[in-house]
């Protein structure tokens, strides 16, 4: 979307990420002591039923993010060794580049899974790495674009023609109403994943005091953040020019905007060619080792935190009595061990084909966008059984008044559904049928998943009741 992105970051923080986060803050404080997490809040807001089957859409979420973010480490690491993502070229074993990729990335998730399953130190010890790596980047690139700025006398790149510029999508193949409308999704996926956190509130120092600020001063800088990053790529980025670049995808796209900042910084303090495309390659790798740090940190809380909040919070009956069982280090390992299954199984299912890297790519985004936002339905809602349920004690209340916060529900469920909506509507308006199937299969079929699970507890309830 470019600049025209901007609208609907601003729009998905007002509408959905500040309002939830404050949301998930009282889910949180009230049940600080329980370890299901996100799962507990369903269950005491509506029930154990619709819980499980919400909670179950919510982890197949996690598990599509894993698989379709795990084979963007790759592009982070071909571009840290050698300026630009050669993943395309890569082969080994006689399989092409997007089998090589998939196979490198089943190891990965295996060696992950077993690191994590080795306590919570190593969790939070390799997630702060990764979290300091992504503050540093941001740091890097603000500081590189204003630097450019001011060399380049407060021209940018892409010319502000207002309100156009902010408006419509430089893309060509993105113009229709239902497609800039389906950019919401993506925004709202931006900011999906806070309400993991509230897996780990139980382990928190005062987490009554220290969640809701944790999570308000995240929505805060996470909001800003998006908004300023994307207007200051066009102080450096052309997107009409970027985005018709050859081997460009959603995949490498920072990489190739970094190395196109460090080329025109280059360009504009008078170095050769030689030397701004050094300075270039430069960018492209700082951009791609920050961010290669930032991800496998993230990838050590990925696999611990939603899992643990599901089948540790979930009644032990719903499962094997080995799958919901604590190692020595006080982890879920087998219920860990069967989740990477489950990645590995799904990443070999979608990267042994015939596509190519940048559909590869595409279509695990696609995978990935409606499956993470639709459990946010469950969550929010819940939000409204939360407030009515006396048994509940509220030592943290931000929304008191009964007309606001179902006014607050109903405007983020709206959001919701409309960056949905319009994603389908687009899908069938240009009769891309596998994307339609794509977006939907996730959460459609772990709700069918889900529901058929819990139906087997209540009649082994059943039998065992009798």
């Amino acid at each position: 979307m470019g600049d025209a992105g901007i609208i609907w970051y601003i729009l998905a923080a007002l509408f959905f990420f500040v309002p939830s986060t404050l949301m998930f803050s009282e889910f949180g404080v009230a049940m600080r002591d329980e370890p299901g997490g996100v799962f507990s809040w369903l269950e005491k807001s509506l029930g154990l039923k619709w819980a499980f089957i919400g909670g179950f859409i919510w982890i197949a979420s996690w598990i599509i993010l894993t698989v379709s973010t795990v084979s963007k480490i790759w592009i982070m690491l071909s571009t840290t060794i050698s300026g630009a993502d050669k993943t395309g070229q890569w082969h080994v074993l006689g399989l092409n580049s997007t089998e090589t990729i998939g196979l490198i990335s089943i190891i990965f998730i295996i060696v992950v899974t077993a690191i994590s399953s080795r306590g919570l130190d190593k969790v939070s010890g390799l997630a702060a790495i990764g979290g300091i790596a992504a503050i540093v980047l941001v740091l890097f690139f603000i500081s590189a674009s204003l630097f450019f700025l001011v060399l380049n006398g407060f021209k940018l790149a892409e010319p502000i023609n207002f309100p156009k510029s902010f408006i419509e999508s430089p893309r060509p193949s993105y113009q229709s109403t239902s497609q800039m409308i389906s950019f919401l999704i993506y925004a709202v996926y931006a900011y999906a994943g806070i309400e993991a956190l509230g897996g780990i509130s139980d382990k928190m120092k005062n987490s009554k005091r220290n969640f809701p600020i944790a999570l308000g001063i995240s929505a805060l800088l996470i909001a800003s953040a998006y908004a300023l990053i994307i207007f200051l790529w066009s102080t450096s980025a052309n997107w009409h020019e970027v985005f018709q670049r050859k081997g460009v995808n959603l995949g490498n796209t920072t990489y190739v905007l970094m190395s196109n900042l460090g080329y025109s910084i280059g360009n504009t303090v008078g170095l050769s060619a030689n030397q701004s495309e050094k300075l270039s390659f430069f960018f492209a790798r700082f951009g791609s080792f920050t961010m290669l740090l930032s991800y496998l940190g993230s990838f050590f809380v990925i696999v611990y935190m939603p899992i643990k909040s599901f089948i540790l919070g979930t009644p032990k009956k719903l499962w094997p009595k080995s799958l919901p069982a604590l190692n020595r280090f006080g982890m879920p390992s087998n219920a860990m061990w069967w989740q990477a299954l489950i990645v590995c199984v799904l990443i070999a299912l979608t990267s042994f084909g015939n596509n190519s890297a940048k559909a590869f790519y595409e279509i695990l985004t696609l995978m990935d966008n409606v499956s993470s936002t639709l459990p946010y339905l469950f969550l929010v809602s819940a939000f409204i059984f939360f407030k009515h349920n006396q048994k509940i004690a509220k030592p943290y209340e931000i929304f008191k008044v009964k007309w606001k916060y179902v006014t607050i529900v109903v405007i983020v469920n709206f959001v919701l559904l409309l960056g949905v909506g319009s994603t389908m509507v687009d899908a069938i308006t240009t009769q891309n049928y596998l994307n339609l199937f794509l977006e939907l299969i996730g959460p459609v079929l772990f709700g069918i998943i889900g529901y058929w699970l819990f139906i087997l507890y209540e009649k082994r309830t059943k039998k065992v009741e009798k």
